[in-house]
């Protein structure tokens, strides 16, 4: 079978599509025939050799973090899935993988996967997965967003951040997104109450807020102040500048930053499920690329300044 890997750490030209051996399921495992996948900030992070320490120095590494697809077989003691089930989900992250899920098949552990929305095509499906599932964790989990209350999204026009913002407002959240001012009248189709453009206002011109859900990692402190006294704020960037905001807001009192990385299981692809199935949250895709072009998503990804999420199709390559 045809499988993206990464053959040195660099740009994304190390990325090739490789012929390897199909992989077998094992013991709770479950074999996916994987239909689509996206392009996720650790995608590109791994690949650059950032995460070296946890990733090793041997290759090919596989590539690819979530997918919609296909169960094309099961192995022992796995009775909740059959073959030809639609799913979606994730390999697990950081972990050292020579076939990940921009892959035509892929294994992974039964509880790693969930049942697929119906109404949406693969494509949109793999769309939601990693960016539906960190938003919801963040927004519900992490700031304990309520009804009423006043949040910010930074960076929302991104995979996070587009379905930040309609989970929020899903919520009963008010919602305000800072991202390019071409974006703005996106994000407010989206469910975004107000919208600024992040080149022109500053910190110091916004909120106060009760949550602020950061996906840019920088001037952490300049936002943490426009806060209120009960203000939370989480991050899903992480830099040395923002785990040292972070360092920082856990010693002086209150608002503190926190941090968080999507790792769902079976219970949250379900509750994303239902925010998808009551129309509540739609897929935002700047592009979608054939598996042999894996490349040209990282580089879409990497260049930003889009709407939305890149895809990479694997059926029918």
């Amino acid at each position: 079978m045809k499988a993206a890997q990464i053959t040195g750490y660099g740009t994304p030209d190390v990325l090739h599509i490789n012929e390897v051996d199909r992989p077998a399921p094992g013991k709770g495992d479950v074999l996916i025939s994987v239909e689509a996948s996206s392009v996720n900030g650790l995608d590109t992070i791994v690949r650059a050799g950032g995460l070296r320490v946890v990733t090793g120095c041997r290759f090919p590494l596989g590539v690819g973090l979530d997918f919609a697809g296909v169960v094309a077989a099961t192995g022992a003691d796995v009775r909740q899935y059959q073959a030809g089930d639609r799913v979606w989900g994730t390999v697990q992250p950081l972990k050292r993988h020579s076939v990940s899920a921009a892959a035509e098949c892929v294994v992974v552990p039964a509880d790693r996967i969930a049942p697929a929305p119906s109404d949406i095509s693969p494509v949109e499906t793999a769309s939601l997965v990693v960016a539906g599932t960190t938003a919801l964790l963040a927004l519900r989990d992490t700031l304990h967003l309520t009804k009423g209350e006043r949040l910010l999204v930074r960076g929302a026009a991104g995979g996070v951040g587009t379905a930040a913002v309609q989970l929020a407002h899903a919520m009963g959240g008010h919602v305000t997104a800072l991202c390019r001012d071409r974006h703005a009248e996106a994000l407010r189709e989206l469910g975004a109450d107000e919208v600024f453009d992040y080149g022109t206002a500053t910190p110091e011109r916004l909120g106060p807020f009760d949550a602020v859900l950061d996906t840019v990692g920088s001037d952490l402190n300049s936002y943490r102040r426009r806060l209120t006294r009960e203000g939370r704020m989480a991050t899903i960037a992480l830099s040395a500048s923002s785990m040292a905001a972070i360092a920082a807001s856990s010693v002086h009192g209150p608002r503190r930053i926190r941090t968080l990385s999507s790792n769902p299981d079976t219970a949250l692809l379900r509750d994303l499920a239902a925010y998808v199935t009551s129309g509540e949250l739609r897929p935002v895709i700047d592009s979608v690329h054939p598996l042999t072009d894996i490349a040209a998503a990282h580089q879409a990804f990497e260049r930003g300044g889009v709407v939305g999420k890149q895809v990479v199709r694997v059926a029918g390559e």
